[in-house]
């Protein structure tokens, strides 16, 4: 069977609205100052809702207090480690597959953090040089990485002669609501043709001209609507969509989770995925417009704590814009003078317990010598406040 691929959509005002504010959040996130030291939190955060939420689409049980219990139980263990023993330590009771999706989904996750970049032996990289531009290293993507991915989410939870391999049989997309048949994928047999006309798309200069944003949204769709698994279409189509943005610029830190926009409203996220079916000319611009307004509104979301963060304008212009990375008592320290302006050595030891008074002189200084704060006061009258 003789298959190609060219997807049909529109570059809508709400889609240049969408992708405008997308990279005006980018911008904030990537620059604000003091960011560095809260990383970690950050990714965390959106581990833990990427986690909950991507699982949750697909109807697994846990609550979002258990998901994180099982990753602040499970380190870095990733799909090997056992269900029953993770939740013992962690304290919690639940279904033994809702754990081994939860450890699929988080391994995943880490596989993208880890692989998502240019820089990724995964990648096989090649060089493209468009007109008058300089060449740059791009990403291509292969079956293999799609099925690979869908191994890492469905380890132990369908039989192993279906973990990474194209389904053989027919199957139906139903309605979670009515059981009625919503739509039909292609044929087993056409599967292999389908996925080499996308992924050639997806590599071409054709594919390539087109913004990231819209490529990982494509990429999201198209894995959907082919269907190639019997199981885990929708966490692997994710997976890869994500995979996307991260090669291609649009990490943003890691700090986002598109599932949690996903699973707000389980029903808008497949009706906008079923509108392409529905569509004449399976135009695709509906479902685009979802899915950039959903990572404007998470990079939104994380623009506002940034900067709040950041400790507004006027630390920024203090620190000309620059990132500076400091220790979690430092912040500690920077958020409690946000809201209250000034605050005394006792303050400090008050506010950071369990840690020696020489710690915290060292932090403060470094804190001064960074030119981020400024004594104000002598002897026993001493106070720190944000250096204008």
């Amino acid at each position: 069977m003789q298959v190609t691929f060219h997807p049909t959509f529109s570059i809508s005002q709400l889609l240049l609205l969408y992708i405008g504010r997308i990279e005006a959040c980018k911008e904030v996130i990537q620059n604000a100052p003091v960011v560095p030291s809260h990383e970690f939190q950050f990714r965390k955060l959106a581990h833990v809702r990427s986690a909950f939420h991507g699982t949750h689409l697909e109807g697994n049980g846990l609550t979002k207090d258990q998901v994180e219990k099982l990753i602040d139980a499970g380190g870095r263990t990733g799909s090997l480690e056992n269900p029953i023993a993770l939740a013992q330590r962690a304290g919690i009771t639940a279904r033994e597959r809702d754990i081994q999706e939860l450890l699929n989904f988080r391994t995943v996750l880490e596989w993208i953090d880890m692989h998502g970049s240019t820089s990724s032996s995964f990648s096989n990289l090649i060089r493209t040089r468009g007109p008058n531009q300089d060449a740059q290293e791009k990403p291509t993507y292969t079956q293999d990485m799609l099925k690979h991915m869908h191994a890492l989410v469905t380890a132990r939870i369908i039989p192993e002669d279906q973990i990474g391999r194209y389904r053989t049989q027919q199957v139906v997309v139903r309605s979670a609501e009515s059981g009625e048949i919503v739509y039909r994928p292609p044929l087993a047999m056409d599967v292999p043709a389908h996925l080499d006309a996308f992924f050639s798309w997806l590599n071409s200069d054709e594919g390539r001209s087109i913004h990231p944003i819209l490529r990982a949204g494509i990429t999201h769709y198209q894995l959907v609507a082919i269907h190639p698994f019997i199981e885990g279409n929708g966490r692997s189509a994710r997976a890869l969509a994500t995979y996307v943005l991260y090669a291609e610029g649009y990490d943003v830190k890691r700090f986002f989770s598109l599932e949690e926009y996903f699973d707000h409203d389980v029903n808008a996220y497949y009706n906008a995925i079923l509108s392409v079916q529905k569509h004449p000319q399976k135009d695709l611009t509906y479902w685009l417009e979802f899915f950039a307004f959903g990572l404007a509104v998470e990079l939104d979301k994380i623009k506002s704590q940034v900067v709040k963060l950041s400790q507004d304008a006027r630390l920024k212009t203090k620190l000309g814009g620059t990132q500076v990375a400091l220790t979690e008592r430092q912040i500690i320290l920077l958020e409690y003078l946000h809201e209250h302006e000034e605050f005394s050595v006792q303050q400090a030891n008050y506010l950071i317990p369990l840690v020696s008074p020489d710690t915290i002189l060292r932090d403060i200084k470094d804190l001064m010598d960074k030119g981020i704060i400024e004594k104000m006061g002598v002897t026993k009258g001493v106070r720190y406040v944000l250096r204008k």
